[in-house]
């Protein structure tokens, strides 16, 4: 193509301009992007001059045909919005002219300025088109207007026979964000799982009370990812979902109270800490809640009362303990080690019980405290000659670093021998758990492999295939389920068995986590023997 003449281009532009000749102002413009970005400038400042009613319909060409050079030149659009501003009725004009095929221009303006006189010709082209196009621009453009009154119009479409539409409605009527908007909302969960999880991210975003509520009522959801998705927006909400956090710390709902409670902890706010101490001491029967609240407790300040946590170390069951411990050594005061050193003096099985948990918890202060105590020393000398190498290893630096040789000497991992041990991958989000495992599959001569995270331990399981995988429900990001489906794909039930190790004991839980591959569920808490015999229907003694 010959590069056009720069002088011809502007002459002829401004004659067309001067006589309204759109057809031939708009051949001029088919140019602009075979010439430098100065003379496009000159060329676009002519149109500055033009009215808005001959200006506007070339800018629109331009933003549709001409999209680089709309890049490059931001002004194009600015220039369009300042036309339409100085003269307010040519958008309604346009966008309900039947004679302009693509408005997609118009109605993105429309949403960008949002003129509210607008809406009641928004909502006549809403109730005339049958362009599936048409509608899905005007039930977004209405979204980013925000005005209520289009509340209605929006609400019909949560329940359009056309998916896309659905989607559009349910972002529209989160930018409107009023209550009534969030209660429509609302009433549209429960028949799509994944258009109920598009609701939770406008609710996330929303966090009105409406909001806040039906997020919490999701942490009791029968499928994981919602109910992970819920608890992952009210911790990223914060210290603004902490009361309404509280007021259902006291469900009927064990599984929902865990959830809360898992929350509460990760958002560390320190409100929440009487209402926890209140739901121990009302002394719950459910084991999994009981850890879950140590171990809230073990992740908030506990400036006063942190005497009650003492009671958590003579817990029957051996995972409640190791939180309490956690709980205990975040909040290491004189009270506390005045109480442990009492429970430990006494040398017989409770005492050994208290001295197991505070190594298994990694309750550092409480060891050192109670380090230079003989009566410890041989307690703990007496568990760690029968604990993983990694576990003393940690006592024995840690005893070094403290100037307690002596004591470090009788702990020092001895030299094993090398006996090939079966190797047990395990995926939890709780550290606590994870040295749970480590302690307790090492007592059943397993090589424990351990992983927080569960896109690590996919990614260590794309190259090396251990004896047994167990993996919890409820993790952030990548649930039990998803990550059971990944390993899957790569082994077989023959190949590698998979136990799901979780609080939850919900049907559709189960049935989702059996379809993905799942070999055996059993439940928290878990100790040796039920681990034993887990392990025991895939591998013989």
């Amino acid at each position: 193509m010959a590069h056009p003449n720069v002088k011809d281009m502007v002459d002829e532009l401004r004659y067309d301009l001067a006589r309204k000749d759109l057809r031939k102002a708009l051949i001029v413009l088919s140019y602009i992007e075979h010439i430098d970005g100065e003379t496009q400038e000159i060329l676009l400042s002519e149109l500055k001059l033009g009215e808005p009613e001959f200006v506007v319909p070339m800018l629109a060409h331009l933003m549709t045909h001409q999209e680089k050079v709309c890049e490059s030149q931001p002004i194009i659009k600015e220039l369009m919005i300042y036309k339409l501003i100085e003269d307010p009725t040519l958008l309604t004009r346009f966008l309900c002219d039947k004679k302009i095929e693509d408005k997609s221009v118009f109605f993105q303006i429309a949403g960008e300025i949002r003129p509210e006189k607008m809406i009641p010709s928004l909502l006549e082209i809403l109730s005339t088109s049958e362009d599936t196009g048409t509608i899905k621009l005007v039930i977004s453009t209405l979204g980013q207007i925000a005005d209520p009154t289009a509340t209605n119009a929006l609400t019909d479409y949560l329940y359009s026979g056309k998916r896309e539409l659905v989607i559009t409605a349910i972002r529209a009527l989160g930018k409107v964000g009023t209550p009534t908007a969030m209660r429509r909302l609302s009433e549209r969960m429960g028949t799509d799982n994944e258009l109920d999880l598009l609701i939770l991210q406008v609710f996330s975003e929303v966090q009105d009370i409406i909001s806040l509520t039906k997020l919490i009522e999701t942490l009791g959801s029968h499928y994981a990812h919602m109910r992970n998705f819920a608890r992952a927006s009210l911790v990223e909400i914060g210290e603004k979902s902490v009361p309404m956090l509280m007021e259902n710390l006291y469900h009927d709902d064990p599984d929902m109270q865990i959830l809360i409670l898992n929350a509460l902890g990760q958002i560390g706010d320190a409100s929440a800490i009487a209402p926890i101490r209140k739901l121990l001491s009302s002394g719950s029967k459910d084991p999994n809640v009981r850890f879950a609240a140590y171990e809230a407790l073990s992740l908030l300040p506990l400036q006063k009362g942190a005497y009650v946590l003492a009671g958590g170390l003579t817990d029957p069951v051996e995972n409640v303990r190791v939180a309490a411990a956690r709980a205990i050594d975040r909040n290491y005061n004189d009270v506390l080690s005045a109480g442990i050193k009492n429970m430990v003096s006494y040398k017989d099985e409770d005492a050994f019980m208290v001295v197991e948990t505070i190594i298994v918890a990694q309750a550092n202060k409480a060891f050192i405290d109670l380090a230079p105590e003989t009566y410890f020393q041989d307690l703990a000398i007496k568990f760690l000659s029968k604990a993983h190498k990694d576990v003393c290893t940690h006592y024995y630096n840690l005893l070094k670093a403290h100037g307690m040789m002596e004591f470090a000497e009788k702990v020092q991992p001895k030299a094993e021998r090398k006996v090939k041990k079966r190797k047990a991958c395990v995926v939890d989000d709780s550290r606590m758990i994870l040295n749970i495992y480590k302690s307790t599959l090492h007592k059943l001569g397993f090589e424990p492999i351990l992983f927080e995270f569960p896109k690590s331990a996919i990614e260590w399981l794309e190259n090396e295939k251990p004896d047994l995988l167990f993996t919890d429900l409820n993790m952030p990001e990548i649930t039990g389920i998803q990550l059971t489906e990944k390993t899957r794909s790569k082994y077989s039930t023959r190949d590698l068995p998979i136990i799901m190790v979780t609080t939850q004991n919900d049907a559709q839980d189960n049935e989702a986590a059996y379809k993905a591959g799942v070999d055996k569920i059993i439940y928290k808490p878990f100790d040796a023997e039920t681990l034993k015999g887990a392990i025991s229907e895939f591998i013989k003694a």
